[in-house]
């Protein structure tokens, strides 16, 4: 495995993060991974580095680089509690769609002018908080990315006006479109995934949605109290046949 640390100048400042590429021959197909909103550390590294190993670029941005350096959380998150709630809401606030969009697009000609990167299209995966970061991805560059995952992401379809389901009708998009649901997901219950399902029936483009039976959020991050071995493994089967058949 080669491991390269990068930075990547974006729009609206630098961001840290790392490349990750097979050990042989290039060039490989471009894969942008987002982690949740623990930021880049240990468990998302070797995340990253075992899909790269099945032949891709794997990017690794640091997608909180407005709010800080890696590592973005340096103390055990514990959620409901005041110092854990502050963090979060200090990572995600600067996330606004159109900061999203211009990362995005930042991070595909970042991949572009690699030569260790194949020409072609860009698949791109995120997790809890990124999975709409992903599915916004694919809104921000349908020039470019031709797939985009989301595992047990949360506020994909919301009452919001900027809600990500809606964009599905008010955007260009040609991205295949992957979903993987948590059951008893607060961040996306059973109504907010019957939203989202219709919205992706009346696109009427390529896509996946389905709920994990007995994997709760965060099931797919080894060492989270969720953790689901069995699902975490459907998960990453069912991420890398999805790059196989959209990113060769």
């Amino acid at each position: 495995m080669i491991e390269e640390k990068i930075e990547i100048h974006t729009t609206d400042g630098t961001a840290e993060g790392f490349l990750y590429l097979p050990d042989r021959a290039g060039p490989w197909p471009g894969v942008i991974y987002f982690t949740d909103i623990g930021g880049i550390r240990a468990v998302y590294e070797d995340k990253a580095k075992r899909l790269a190993a099945k032949g891709y670029a794997v990017l690794l941005p640091n997608v909180f680089y407005r709010t800080g350096k890696l590592p973005v959380v340096d103390f055990p998150l514990k959620f409901g509690e005041e110092r854990t709630t502050k963090r979060l809401a200090e990572l995600s606030g600067p996330l606004t769609p159109e900061a999203i969009s211009r990362d995005v697009s930042d991070y595909v000609d970042f991949l572009a002018n690699r030569p260790s990167v194949k020409p072609g299209g860009v698949g791109v995966v995120g997790y809890c908080f990124t999975g709409k970061m992903a599915f916004y991805a694919a809104f921000s560059r349908p020039d470019k990315i031709a797939a985009a995952a989301s595992f047990h992401g949360g506020g994909l379809a919301t009452d919001a006006p900027n809600s990500p389901h809606l964009f599905l009708l008010s955007k260009p998009i040609s991205a295949r479109l992957y979903f993987g649901h948590a059951v008893d997901d607060r961040s996306m219950p059973a109504a907010a995934i019957e939203k989202l399902n219709a919205a992706l029936s009346a696109w009427g483009g390529q896509y996946e949605s389905e709920v994990y039976e007995g994997a709760y959020h965060s099931w797919t991050v080894p060492g989270s109290p969720v953790y689901n071995q069995p699902q975490a493994e459907r998960a990453f089967e069912k991420l890398t046949n999805l790059f196989v058949q959209t990113l060769g």
